[in-house]
């Protein structure tokens, strides 16, 4: 019995000697594995034409919009995301209806998602009154003369939820940025005249951002405790102008203020709404997130405005978001005028009639190593497929390695 007893014994502490390394062999396996954070920008389309109305229809829980929205955030579930066209009030009363009433609870079988336990967002320049008659139609007070097109100060707003903790101290904003400030500024003319579409007094109250520009920083956490900076914008659509084209020469050097903030030689100019002088430094990683209206081959967008970004040494433009949705979509139409020169997979709005372009993006720093990526189109017999008709926009994602 003694024999037996030892031998089990024995069999048993070689169990635990493998047990043991079983385990520290799997832990070395998980530290050398890469942890990667999910990084999203998502035009919403929650915005309304009256203050206070995106409040309100948040507030039944049932809004079938906001439903469709928080559907898609959950299927993707990103740890930060930028939403853009997310009406702002000052109380913060959407942002927190939305995650409690939409995020917090599961559509059409999704997760909830709890954990944005942090968020950001402040005043644009939409629906703000310029005092001038910008759109030169003779009135004061259209929609088209506000600093930014918008019906009331705070449509169109931006909005940033994330898991991880967001420096508020350290938040850069250019939204009071003039435009007449930046050198060599594209401003628009007069093709009849060869004036200066705006005069010095327009000027004088024109700011460059038609919503706003945020410098966010999140700390990641993690082993070398990674800070990413969020750039985050919502640039004018070159549309919905004249000849002389004012939103196409807006769109481009909203673009521009992007490409100059991340260029050391090329940022001094910029002063931020507390007086502080210059760009990012060059040794902190970003994330440049936003719809920025403009398509790097197709649409209305002035020749090499998405250039100043794809070609910028400091942005990793070395991979393109795809989906099978898009591309699908576009071929379905059986339109060659829906054809563009682009990828259409690469595609990540769809506007109906008129052709869809690649418009939102999410695009890292050098140095940034991205594990994968993604546009949330889905094909028609895919989950989420009814959920993306919530809005004309898609949702566009990165996974970044933070370790």
């Amino acid at each position: 019995m003694c024999k037996i007893r030892d031998l089990a014994l024995r069999f048993m502490f070689l169990l635990a000697v493998a047990g043991i390394s079983y385990l520290v062999h799997a832990e070395e396996q998980a530290a050398d594995k890469p942890h990667t954070i999910r990084v999203a920008t998502y035009n919403t389309s929650l915005f309304r034409d009256k203050d206070g109305e995106l409040v309100r229809d948040l507030e039944t829980g049932t809004n079938e919009q906001a439903q469709k929205i928080a559907e898609v955030i959950q299927r993707v579930r990103p740890d930060v995301m930028l939403c853009n066209e997310f009406d702002y009030d000052a109380g913060g009363q959407a942002v927190k209806l939305f995650l409690e009433k939409y995020l917090a609870v599961g559509q059409d079988g999704c997760e909830p998602i709890v954990y944005f336990q942090y968020h950001f967002s402040a005043p644009v320049n939409t629906g703000r009154p310029s005092g001038r008659d910008l759109s030169k139609n003779g009135r004061l007070g259209d929609p088209a003369d506000a600093i930014g097109y918008g019906t009331h100060e705070g449509q169109y707003g931006m909005l940033i939820l994330s898991r991880f903790p967001i420096n508020s101290q350290e938040v850069r904003s250019f939204q009071k940025f003039l435009w007449r400030d930046m050198p060599n500024a594209l401003l628009p003319t007069n093709p009849q005249s060869g004036q200066p579409y705006y005069d010095d007094d327009d000027l004088k109250v024109l700011r460059l951002s038609s919503k706003s520009f945020w410098d966010v920083p999140v700390f990641l956490g993690g082993p070398r405790g990674l800070p990413l900076h969020l750039l985050v914008s919502h640039p004018t659509p070159p549309v919905f102008d004249g000849r002389e084209d004012r939103n196409g020469h807006r769109n481009h050097d909203e673009i521009r203020l992007l490409a100059d903030y991340i260029s050391p030689d090329r940022a001094d100019y910029l002063v931020d709404d507390a007086a502080g002088r210059g760009g990012l430094d060059p040794q902190e990683k970003f994330v440049i997130l936003g719809d920025l209206n403009c398509d790097p081959v197709d649409g209305e967008g002035l020749p090499g405005t998405m250039q100043q970004l794809l070609d910028n040494p400091r942005v990793n433009s070395d991979f393109t978001p795809t989906s099978a949705g898009a591309k699908l979509a576009t071929e379905s139409r059986n339109d060659s005028n829906a054809v563009g020169k682009g990828d259409s997979a690469h595609d990540t709005s769809n506007f109906g009639d008129f052709r869809n372009l690649r418009i939102d993006y999410a695009l890292p720093s050098r140095g940034l190593k991205i594990a994968a990526s993604g546009v949330f189109w889905p094909t028609p017999d895919e989950p989420g497929a009814e959920a993306i008709a919530a809005t004309d926009h898609r949702l566009v994602w990165i996974d970044v390695e933070t370790e």
